[in-house]
């Protein structure tokens, strides 16, 4: 198994609250009298976000260098829960980071506490394919997970005189420190249309025509194993129109058919479980 090397070091604290200030102050452009719960939350994320790239490069190049079989695990959800605290107690630094953060005057449980539960998954079966990924990271098996990148998750609740009212989960409105959005890899994704056969030069042949096409735009998410270097893969897509906006139709002044078809073809990817009045 991929164990660690070496054990934490003595000056740990310090490199970690050095990658946490140049964080706040070079990504989010925030000092220390500006910078929100928030950008704290998301300065330290970073950080701990940077140690993982280094394993999860590390990680992909000794799979391609073996060669390795990998498996695939495909799930429509990922019940993921909050990332910061998982990864610090995998990577072994929560002792370091809680450490660190005192040097601040700041409370880790504070800063654990801004995170946003991901919008992926609601059920056992979301926190099954959770519990899989971790433990193919953590057995140093080569693991991925796919699945989609819900924009809106669930929902959230709201009681009024009595009654539930459903609000979008914006999950992903502060932004994600954990995804990297990989739009080099989006593959075109064709739905409905017909299949015409014909008889080209002697030779049967088989058409797919007048289908209608979507982009997947992948997002990758490290996943670190406890206690070991392997860092694996979460690959969500979002689905996005492959034309986002009609000139013609917004010149002739008809402005909401000019988004009609990116607003069509992004639905796939807006919500985890849809109402079923309209299923």
């Amino acid at each position: 198994m991929n164990r660690p090397a070496r054990a934490t070091a003595p000056n740990e604290a310090a490199a970690l609250l050095h990658s946490f200030t140049n964080h706040l102050l070079y990504s989010l452009a925030k000092d220390q009298y500006s910078a929100t719960p928030r950008d704290r939350f998301m300065s330290l994320a970073m950080t701990v976000r940077d140690r993982l790239i280094e394993r999860w490069i590390s990680t992909q190049q000794r799979y391609y260098k073996k060669d390795a079989k990998r498996v695939y695990y495909l799930s429509a959800e990922f019940l993921m829960g909050r990332a910061l605290a998982n990864n610090l107690i995998n990577l072994g630094l929560y002792d370091v980071a809680r450490d660190s953060m005192k040097m601040l005057n700041l409370d880790l449980a504070d800063l654990l506490e801004q995170e946003v539960d991901a919008g992926l998954g609601n059920s056992g079966l979301g926190r099954l394919a959770a519990c899989f990924l971790d433990s193919l990271a953590t057995l140093d098996i080569p693991g991925y997970g796919y699945g989609i990148r819900y924009e809106f998750g669930m929902f959230d609740q709201e009681i009024k005189e009595g009654w539930q009212v459903e609000k979008p989960d914006e999950w992903l409105r502060l932004g994600n420190p954990w995804e990297m959005p990989r739009p080099e890899y989006g593959v075109p994704v064709r739905f409905g249309g017909t299949v015409e056969d014909r008889q080209e030069n002697g030779h049967f042949n088989v058409h797919w025509t007048s289908a209608e096409q979507v982009v997947g735009m992948p997002y990758d998410t490290p996943i670190a194993g406890f206690g070991c270097n392997t860092v694996n893969t979460l690959r969500l897509w979002r689905a996005r129109a492959s034309t986002d906006f009609d000139l013609c139709y917004f010149n002739e002044g008809d402005y909401e058919k000019a988004v009609l078809d990116k607003n069509r073809s992004e639905t796939i990817s807006k919500v985890l479980y849809p109402s079923d009045l309209k299923m």
